[in-house]
């Protein structure tokens, strides 16, 4: 390996930079130095993670190991970063989408006082330095550090405006809710330990190594890996979390729903696709609960009002498509999933930003539309985001979509079937959202109206940039019935992939069936994208939801429904246990020893009177118990 390889830690150390100075300074920068330090050390990770990158695809992988984490008797875990295909990937994607989120922060967040403002972007520094090390780590203990850093940042993040209680809320839930899976993913840890004896994936990926465990281990490591993966990428049960993040500003929303935190799952499955491909098993559990949390969050998302909310629903929609392929064994078009998504998931995030900064504050679409008269790089930009997202021909999420929905059908028509009913929900849902917004007459207030405005330069480049993204990004995976030789993201990931090609042996559908497939999915998408046009840009969809609607705009009443079943039970099992266990039992243990001790010393003080003859009374008495003990009951 050359040396000059060793500089891969410069990728995290810039973002932690970058939290040290703001952080620190935050009382003392200007907002604009703030800025410019913030955006800055993203900045220079994305551009060394470019060198990365490029050292990669010459055929450069190599593990960078700097010194020993821990070291006990035979066990050994290095502090050391692995450089390869998958992660020089999602290092572009993080650092990159990352940069243009920082940048577009620089002008949302400019309200903040100077403080606030540097506690925002010190907390954002940390969220990606965090990510970094998640995606860079060499085994899974670094990988877990940087698994509970996003988890720490998007609690603070969420609540960053703590003086609102539900927002401190909103962020407990997240945070408590990623423990549940993070428990999870530390029990695999240490299952792996003790059975294969390493966490490092060079050692634990081999066959060798996955020999060392029978079919049990294989399916509760794989299973408690996932349920890890089900907290941090909000996928059933463990999904209501990533709708409530919404109360964090729109820049944290779309940094955690497109570049980082949720995609965290995705990554740690398809980096132990080796263990997973020998639990299928697992990996059809995967796929069936990916494949339901697709399909519910996208029916709860055709009746919410809120912009955000409606993209947070599409974002636990989308993560569920990534697991469906995940399921199939289609690793590849996970990832090439999780890089389209988060091209056009941070459009749409940011440009409802774009939308929300424009009414001031106002998220209720309802009380939007006709907003392309007085926002027209932020419709064009948003209109290609959910044209992307619907997944049209020709733009990036057309191609990383069918070829999920073809891993699918190679599996199981039926997965197909709910896939494509799926896609053509999420089609509905977009549109409803852009023609309630963007099309017909304003419906807000006058004073909104008076004050409808284009958002600044830093807002509205990083739209255009990421327009251009979700445009062209989805080209490094044109599949190969359209142009052969054509997936080069395919051909790229083959090396991370083949050992779980070999075990899976995944069925290829001949050419004349991913037409058909492709041609059907198109035809009804465009049909759906061209009603929902049609139908809300004419009447918008304001009024109160009624029967099968109401359900659906109150999320299916999950939430309260675990609210009846764990939060309740659970409070009122803490209340019985601090009114009578605490207060009855352990305090009257302590308070009773104290009590005891108390009267003892009060009594026995009286043997301390002062008065002589006392004195030699109790002497004559004891010397008589003395004698007695010693002739009468000694034997």
């Amino acid at each position: 390996m050359n040396n000059s390889l060793q500089l891969a830690w410069l990728i995290p150390f810039f973002p932690l930079l970058g939290f040290l100075i703001n952080g620190l300074g935050r009382k003392s920068l200007s907002k604009s130095l703030i800025g410019i330090i913030g955006s800055g050390s993203v900045l220079a990770s994305f551009i060394v993670s470019v060198w990365v990158f490029l050292q990669v695809k010459g055929g450069n992988t190599f593990d960078a190991v700097y010194f020993d984490f821990i070291s006990v008797a035979n066990l050994n875990i290095p502090f050391a970063f692995k450089l390869d295909q998958l992660s020089s990937i999602f290092l572009l994607i993080i650092t990159g989408v990352g940069f243009l989120i920082h940048v577009y922060s620089t002008s949302y967040m400019h309200e903040e006082k100077p403080e606030h403002f540097g506690r925002y972007f010190a907390y954002l520094n940390l969220f990606v330095f965090s990510m970094l090390l998640l995606v860079m780590g060499a085994n899974f203990v670094i990988m877990f550090i940087g698994w509970e850093g996003v988890g720490l940042c998007s609690y603070l993040l969420i609540g960053f405006w703590f003086k609102n209680t539900e927002y401190n809320k909103a962020a407990s839930k997240a945070f408590i809710m990623n423990r549940i899976g993070d428990l999870a993913f530390l029990i695999a840890i240490f299952w792996l330990l003790l059975k294969a004896g390493s966490v490092s994936y060079n050692e634990i990926f081999t066959t060798a190594t996955l020999d060392k465990l029978n079919g049990t281990d294989k399916i509760a490591i794989t299973l408690l890996l996932f349920i890890g993966a089900t907290g941090k990428s909000a996928q059933i049960p463990l999904y209501t979390w990533l709708p409530d993040a919404m109360a964090g500003p729109t820049p944290v929303s779309a940094l955690i729903h497109a570049a980082t935190m949720v995609t965290a799952g995705i990554y740690m499955i398809a980096r132990s696709n080796m263990l997973y491909s020998m639990a299928p098993l697992t990996l059809n559990i995967i796929a069936v609960i990916g494949l339901a949390t697709a399909l519910l969050a996208a029916t709860i998302a055709l009746k919410q009002n809120d912009i955000k909310k409606v993209l947070a629903y599409s974002t636990v929609s989308q993560l569920g498509y990534m697991f469906l392929a995940l399921g199939t064994g289609s690793y590849v078009a996970a990832v090439f999933h999780v890089m389209t998504h988060a091209f056009f998931k941070a459009l749409l995030f940011l440009g409802s930003g774009s939308v929300i900064h424009a009414m001031g504050g106002e998220q209720d679409i309802r009380k939007m539309g006709g907003l392309n008269k007085y926002m027209k790089t932020t419709h064009l930009t948003f209109l290609i985001g959910c044209l992307a997202i619907a997944g049209i021909p020709g733009l990036s999420g057309f191609f990383s979509k069918d070829e999920i929905l073809a891993g699918a059908f190679a599996k199981s028509p039926i997965l197909y079937g709910i896939g494509l009913f799926t896609a053509l929900l999420t089609a509905f849902y977009m549109f409803r959202l852009y023609a309630t917004t963007f099309r017909g007459s304003f419906r807000g207030t006058h004073e909104q109206e008076h004050h409808l405005h284009e958002s600044p330069a830093a807002i509205t480049i990083p739209l255009i940039i990421l327009a251009i993204l979700s445009v062209i990004g989805g080209y490094v995976g044109v599949p190969e019935f359209i142009m052969h030789g054509a997936h080069t993201l395919k051909d790229f990931l083959a090396p991370v992939f083949a050992e779980s090609n070999k075990i899976l042996e995944p069925h290829e559908l001949s050419h004349s069936t991913e037409w058909l497939l492709t041609g059907i999915s198109t035809v009804l998408i465009v049909i759906t994208v061209a009603y929902a046009w049609s139908r809300f840009s004419k009447k918008a969809d304001t009024a109160e939801a009624e029967g099968f609607g109401k359900v659906l705009q109150n999320k299916w009443y999950v939430d309260e429904l675990y609210d009846k079943i764990i939060v309740q039970p659970l409070n009122g099992l803490a209340g019985f246990l601090n009114s009578v266990i605490e207060t009855k039992v352990v305090d009257g243990i302590v308070n009773g020893v104290g009590r005891l001790v108390s009267y003892s010393g009060r009594q026995l003080r009286w043997l301390q009177s002062g008065q002589v003859g006392a004195y030699v009374l109790l002497m004559v008495i004891s010397m008589l118990l003395f004698f007695v003990f010693q002739f009468f009951i000694r034997k």
